[in-house]
């Protein structure tokens, strides 16, 4: 009779082994000490720089698509009338031709009732023939300004498509930026609590600092109104905002237009320095651009700092600054 415990007892044995093993491979479970804030704000600092400027890429080449789809607008509602402006030119000269061919030009016709020669259908065409080219002279300036505007939506829409093309590459991104944003609010919820309410208060203090009633001063008060709304990327309100959304929104309020991209809002503003600063100023930070905030006095700026916090008062030097310029 064959055994076959012997067997089972060599199994056994073996799990025994592996179990020991994977004792001794593991060890003890060794208690993970949770992550310092100062080492959680390094990392959130770290991952958000990488991330903002591809966020402010996309404002612009948003902003671009929006622009150029503004404009193809305006192309063709221009385009339409003098389309149709040729288009009734040329149908008066077909109607013209036709009553020309039954009847006759003047002259043919009266050579024909004189004659009665059938040469009269070379007359008909001939006359035919004279009437389209005059009437295309009569147009020809319509028809030039027409086929400008043609040549100019075409080559709008070529750059429309390619805008479009990359807003569309971007827009794909943002799940993978909106994922990595998630893991920051994880480790900063870890680390703080909710946003906003152990993390310091959103007002430091009267804002602005100093109270003035130019455009700049109402700017700054219009930033410290938006004190407490939530970031969100690619937005600039009115529920959230970001960097670039604040500044946009409060030179807006006084009747500045500010494109909604770090870059753009460099080049629409003078250079001021540090010591010339004034309420309103913007004040722009990293070698690249792609953080700003705006300037409220007393060392003070309003800013949207990123995912998962509040447009709130900081101290101006929270970050490498890269220049300030004045809008307006």
């Amino acid at each position: 009779m064959i055994r076959v415990q012997a067997p089972r007892a060599a199994l056994h044995r073996l799990l025994c082994a592996i179990v020991a093993l994977g004792i001794v491979f593991t060890g003890p479970s060794v208690a993970v000490a949770a992550p310092s804030p100062s080492s959680v704000e390094a990392q959130i600092d770290k991952q958000w720089n990488e991330l903002e400027p591809v966020i402010e890429q996309y404002n612009h080449v948003h902003s671009q698509l929006l622009q150029n789809r503004q404009q193809l607008k305006v192309i063709t509602d221009r385009l339409t009338p003098l389309q149709l402006q040729v288009d009734l030119a040329m149908s008066e000269v077909g109607n013209m031709a036709a009553d020309a061919y039954m009847q006759g030009a003047p002259n043919a016709l009266s050579a024909m009732v004189v004659s009665g020669s059938p040469t009269g259908l070379t007359d008909k065409l001939t006359y035919i023939d004279q009437l389209a080219r005059h009437q295309e002279e009569s147009v020809a300036d319509v028809a030039k300004l027409r086929d400008k505007y043609a040549k100019d939506k075409q080559d709008l829409d070529v750059l429309t498509q390619s805008v479009a093309a990359r807003d569309a590459d971007l827009v794909g991104k943002k799940k993978t930026i909106e994922s990595k944003i998630n893991d920051l609010q994880k480790l900063r919820l870890a680390a703080y609590g909710s946003a906003g309410e152990n993390d310091g208060p959103l007002r430091t203090g009267p804002c602005p600092v100093t109270y003035t009633n130019d455009k700049g001063g109402r700017a700054a008060q219009r930033a410290c109104a938006l004190i407490g709304k939530p970031y969100v990327f690619g937005t600039d309100g009115p529920r959230t905002y970001d960097c670039s959304g604040v500044t946009k929104d409060a030179w807006a309020s006084v009747g500045v237009h500010l494109e909604h991209y770090t870059k753009d809002q460099w080049n629409e503003g003078r250079p001021v320095s540090k010591a010339d600063l004034q309420p309103g100023d913007l004040v722009f930070y990293y070698s690249d651009l792609h953080h700003m905030a705006i300037y409220v006095g007393g060392g003070t700026v309003v800013q949207a700092p990123h995912t998962g916090d509040f447009v709130r008062m900081t101290p101006i030097d929270r970050g490498p600054i890269a220049g300030y310029r004045r809008p307006g």
